[in-house]
């Protein structure tokens, strides 16, 4: 029989080991005690040594602390050992290399970390519903009153914007010429004031699973939107009481699909109590839900609307709200007529707002335009105004678009440039200005550097970015502007090329995209980033300079869930002297949470950092290796969701990279006939 003096021998990963059994059994209960009492099944090779399949040099660090009760962490991946530590269940070691792992770790977070808000108390369903049919035709019964609009920043997307030159966009076609814009009838929404229950604090958390997690949050001014399966929470930030709850929507029976926000505050009635009323709207399947939301006081039930098909994307321009379907449908409310109107468009494939006027890329090549000023004067004609704006010279359809309003375009309204990419993975931009006024927009530059179709373009004050289906590939270039407008001398220089990876399982739908997108965010006078979510089921993002993809920091969830969506903007500041807008990123998260992180710090302290002390961008290989860790590649493809500031409606750019073969033949197809 054996002592506890024993020399026993180990051949771990093909490198031999001998040490005493009373080395390897002096910690109760560890995979050692198991084996040498036969408790579990062993192999031995020829030599009868005790096979063990796992890495030897991480083993020899654990044999070390048996022996010494030291271990030693020096050129070593600490999570790697407290694997193996986990493994060979030797628990003082995992404790101790816990700790290790924590010391930089805390659930208060890290500098930039601003805050984390538990889910509101989701609402109750009612016992007796009312049925869709119903729904979809019930109305309200507030006098519509006048809208007026407080512009925020000329470059904001949904700035109004007045310009006062009509004349810089090409004259418009009659409606009887133009192909493809059939009208169909107009539907008279009015209001009712209900009174729904206030919350004034943050109850715990509640629910579980999917029904819990945040599927998409939309921001504007000092309001947030955060959007659940089946209801919508409101959150607005005042210096003294910082982030607080202000508004849960009622229980929703469908899947939440888009949101969106307007926190401008606007008059709906001629009396106080009608007045100054933010505006929250979502989306599921074809229906449309509007409420005027306030801080205090009752809430507004302004309508529910249907599109007739799916609504893809929901958005505000100024306080007009408009639904879009790439079948080519557009919807338009209207809050100074109370009116909501559908209208029949060629198929779209991009668009993008630029102070009152809505730029939409279609399949035909061509860029269309409706100004929202102009909406309410012809309401009884049925009539959107859709005109055409510039056709792109090799007619490729316009897959992705972004407007950007020069300080001229503020002065005189007749000065605006545009960056469009086409499915061919052309870039080109045009300019309206003033030696072409009363005629379409002029080619300006043209880029042939992607060979995939263009999801995302940006045109901003420094930088013109673009994205292609590839593995979002990246194409930067710095833009040359003379008096605030853009200029030939030199021209725009390529400054960067670098890939935003994100991996997206195969079978989601495309609400995940809408919570999901990787920007680029920001003001267009202002450094723009990109967030990169490696994978679906993760933890951890990546801020990056959409300029030249330079990392800023990495957001690490401070509870350890998974980032189900996230939202970057920029938030007014307080009213005190010296105060800022800060940019947060909003993370929502698969229990429910709202994490906010102070994106304004971490560029700061970006920019502070030697340029050879930052990381080049993305995640190093190793970084990389281990959170691919975390997924099956086998059920995950690369995806491109397209959404801001140059949102691309074209879904076939979410397709892998083996497939643009098949969709540039489809393209070439579709254009033919």
């Amino acid at each position: 029989p054996s002592s506890i003096g024993d020399i026993i021998h180990l051949n771990v990963g093909g490198k031999r080991f001998s040490t005493s059994r009373q080395t390897l059994m002096w910690i109760p209960e560890t995979f050692f005690t198991a084996l040498l009492s036969g408790r579990i099944s062993s192999l031995r090779d020829e030599a009868g040594a005790y096979f063990i399949d796992r890495d030897p040099n991480l083993f020899a660090r654990i044999l070390n602390y048996l022996r010494t009760r030291e271990i030693d962490i020096s050129n070593c991946e600490i999570s790697h050992l407290r694997h193996e530590a986990e493994y060979y269940g030797v628990a003082p070691l995992v404790k101790r290399l816990l700790l290790c792992e924590e010391l930089d770790q805390s659930s208060c977070g890290d500098i930039i970390f601003y805050g984390l808000l538990q889910q509101p108390t989701p609402p109750t369903p009612p016992d007796l519903r009312v049925s869709k049919e119903s729904c979809r035709s019930s109305s309200s019964s507030v006098a519509s009153g006048g809208a007026h609009t407080h512009t925020h920043r000329s470059h904001s997307r949904n700035s109004s914007w007045d310009p006062r030159c009509q004349s810089m966009l090409s004259p418009r076609t009659p409606s009887s010429s133009r192909p493809g814009h059939s009208r169909s009838g107009s539907l008279d929404i009015r209001h009712s004031v209900i009174d729904l229950p206030t919350h004034s604090s943050l109850p715990q958390l509640m629910g579980n699973g999917g029904s819990s997690k945040i599927i998409a949050i939309k921001a504007h001014h000092s309001w947030v939107a955060v959007a659940y399966p089946h209801f919508v929470a409101c959150l607005a930030i005042r210096s003294s009481k910082g982030w607080h709850h202000v508004f849960t929507s009622p229980h929703i029976d469908q899947p939440i699909d888009r949101i969106a926000l307007n926190a401008k505050l606007s008059d709906y009635g001629k009396y106080p109590s009608q007045s100054e009323y933010n505006m929250l709207a979502v989306s599921y399947s074809s229906q449309i839900r509007l409420w005027g939301v306030k801080e205090h006081g009752p809430r507004l039930n302004i309508g529910a609307f249907n599109l007739g098909v799916k609504v893809e994307y929901l958005f505000f321009i100024g306080t007009q709200l408009v639904a879009l379907s790439p079948t080519g449908k557009v919807g338009v409310w209207h809050s100074m007529s109370q009116h909501w109107q559908i209208q029949d468009v060629l198929p779209i494939s991009s668009f993008d707002s630029a102070g009152s006027f809505l730029l939409l890329g279609c399949n035909n090549g061509s860029i269309y335009y409706i100004d929202m000023q102009k909406f309410p004067l012809r309401m009884k004609d049925n009539d959107l105004l859709v005109t055409e704006l510039y056709r792109d010279p090799s007619n490729d359809p316009i897959t992705a678009i972004s407007v950007y309003l020069t300080p001229k375009t503020s002065l005189c309204g007749n000065w605006i440039e545009i960056a469009y990419g086409t499915s061919s993975g052309t870039v080109r931009v045009i300019v309206q200005h003033p030696e072409t006024v009363g005629h379409s927009p002029q080619l300006f530059q043209t880029f042939n550097v992607h060979q995939s179709p263009v999801t995302k373009v940006t045109l901003s004050e420094k930088f013109l970015v673009s994205v292609c289906s590839e593995y979002n590939h990246v194409r930067s270039w710095s833009v040359t502007r003379f008096r605030g407008m853009i200029s030939t001398q030199p021209g725009s220089t390529p400054v960067a090329s670098f890939k935003i990876l994100s991996l997206e399982e195969v079978d989601s739908s495309l609400g995940y995209t809408v919570g999901n997108d990787f920007g680029p965010f920001g003001e267009q006078d202002d450094e723009q980033v990109f967030v990169q979510k490696i994978v679906p089921e993760t933890s951890e993002l990546y801020v990056r300079l959409a300029s030249n993809g330079r990392r800023v920091c990495v957001i690490r969830a401070v509870d350890g869930a998974t980032i189900t969506s996230f939202c970057v903007h920029e938030c007014e500041g307080p009213s005190w002297m010296g105060s800022r807008p800060r940019k947060f990123l909003f993370t929502g998260h698969s229990n429910g949470t709202l994490q906010m992180w102070d994106l304004t710090t971490a560029l700061d302290i970006s920019k502070k950092m030697e340029p050879v002390s930052q990381t080049a961008g993305g995640p190093t290989p190793r970084e990389l290796l281990r959170i691919l860790d975390q997924c099956d590649l086998c059920n995950s493809h690369c995806s491109t969701p397209c959404i801001s500031p140059s949102q691309s409606a074209h879904g076939s750019s979410r397709l892998k990279a083996s497939s643009i073969g098949f969709l540039t033949q489809q393209f070439h197809f579709e254009s033919s006939t």
